[in-house]
C-alpha cells in the first residue's frame, strides 16, 4: 500500500513542532547508532539537521564544512567517529539535553 504523504513531509513539521518528540528521536538516533544500524541512525539524524539547526549553522558550530557534514550523513557516507560525535555533541546542547550510555541485558 502507498504512503499518502511523504516521510519527511509528516515527520520534520513534528520535529519542529514538540520538543518531546525532538529529544525522542535525537535519542533513537544515536541508540540506532550504538546498536550497530548506522545507516537508519545517519537518516534520523539527517532528518533532525535539516528540521533543526540546519547544516550551515551547525557547520559553524563544529567546524566541519559544509559539504562535509551533508556527505557524512548521506546514503553512502562514512562519518569519522571524531566528527560524528562533534556533531551529536552540539545537537544534545541545542536541545539541552545530555545523552548517556547505561548497560542493559541483551534481549
Amino acid at each position: 500500500m502507498p504512503l499518502t504523504r511523504d516521510f519527511r513531509e509528516t515527520v520534520i513539521p513534528r520535529i519542529q513542532e514538540s520538543q518531546t518528540f525532538r529529544r525522542a528521536m535525537l535519542r533513537e538516533a544515536v541508540d540506532c547508532l550504538l546498536s550497530g544500524e548506522v545507516d537508519v541512525g545517519k537518516s534520523m539524524l539527517r532528518d533532525f539537521i535539516k528540521a533543526t539547526c540546519g547544516y550551515a549553522a551547525l557547520s559553524n558550530a563544529t567546524k566541519i564544512p559544509v559539504k562535509s557534514l551533508i556527505r557524512m550523513f548521506g546514503p553512502s557516507g562514512n562519518p569519522h567517529a571524531r566528527n560524528l560525535f562533534l556533531v551529536v555533541a552540539h545537537l544534545q546542547k541545542a536541545e539541552g539535553i545530555r545523552l548517556q550510555v547505561r548497560p542493559a541485558k541483551a534481549a
